[in-house]
């Protein structure tokens, strides 16, 4: 196993408990992948069954999307996780790591009709135009065809896709880029929830300013790598298992 799988099987396994802490998880559902090989075949997945607060680096299953669209699926794999995440780590190469939740308040906006994320708060605005929306849900994801479906909706310019009546589905190059989307987006969509209960008219960010803060959030340098840092130190301190 070389130095990189070591470090991304620390990271998943970090991402794992933190979105437990954190209030994100789903009883034994919902699934985290990152590659590990240059051309993004192989990559880790938490295995089938596994509660997102006990999750080690070495639990994480090894992979090869070269795979897909044969019947040989890991037995320890969950089947959903498989036919969406081994087609997306195998079509859309930016897609190093994947994190796909249930995560309340991000679920929450998905159900709701014709929905797009509004440029509501300054979170809100580092996603500016950056979500893609699947607006027909059709069931669990278990066939090859579901995975490439979501794969194009992806494209080449999208992080963040709103699975309609599901969930939520967060691409990025690392894990600490991935999970710091992730954090950003429920606390933005948590906002968003609680000023659509009001009832009142809501104070939107222009689209020309909702841009630039967009930008800014992109340019800003190593705000994920700062945070992803501290929550490892975090867990050094009081729950260093997770790296075994």
């Amino acid at each position: 196993m070389n130095t990189t799988e070591l470090e991304t099987r620390r990271h998943l396994a970090a991402a794992f408990r933190w979105a437990a802490r954190l209030d994100m998880h789903e009883a034994t559902a919902n699934h985290f992948s990152a590659a590990v090989s240059d051309d993004g075949s192989q990559f880790l997945l938490n295995p089938r069954g596994r509660h997102f607060s006990r999750v080690c680096a070495s639990d994480l299953l090894l992979l090869d999307a070269a795979a897909t669209g044969s019947e040989a699926i890991h037995p320890a794999a969950d089947p959903t996780a498989w036919y969406l995440h081994a087609h997306l780590h195998q079509l859309v190469p930016r897609a190093r790591v994947i994190l796909h939740t249930h995560m309340p308040y991000t679920t929450t906006l998905t159900c709701l009709r014709d929905f797009e994320f509004l440029p509501l708060d300054q979170n809100a605005c580092r996603f500016y135009g950056r979500v893609a929306y699947d607006r027909d849900y059709s069931g669990m994801a278990l066939d090859d065809n579901e995975g490439a479906r979501v794969a194009r909706l992806l494209g080449d310019d999208k992080s963040v896709l709103f699975l309609a009546n599901h969930g939520v589905l967060v691409v990025g190059a690392t894990v600490a880029e991935a999970f710091d989307e992730l954090y950003y987006l429920e606390k933005a969509a948590q906002l968003q929830v609680l000023a659509l209960s009001t009832g009142q008219a809501l104070q939107l960010v222009p689209h020309e300013t909702a841009a630039l803060a967009c930008k800014q959030w992109q340019e800003y340098p190593q705000a994920a790598e700062l945070h992803f840092a501290e929550l490892l130190a975090i867990l050094d301190a009081d729950s260093s298992d997770y790296a075994s």
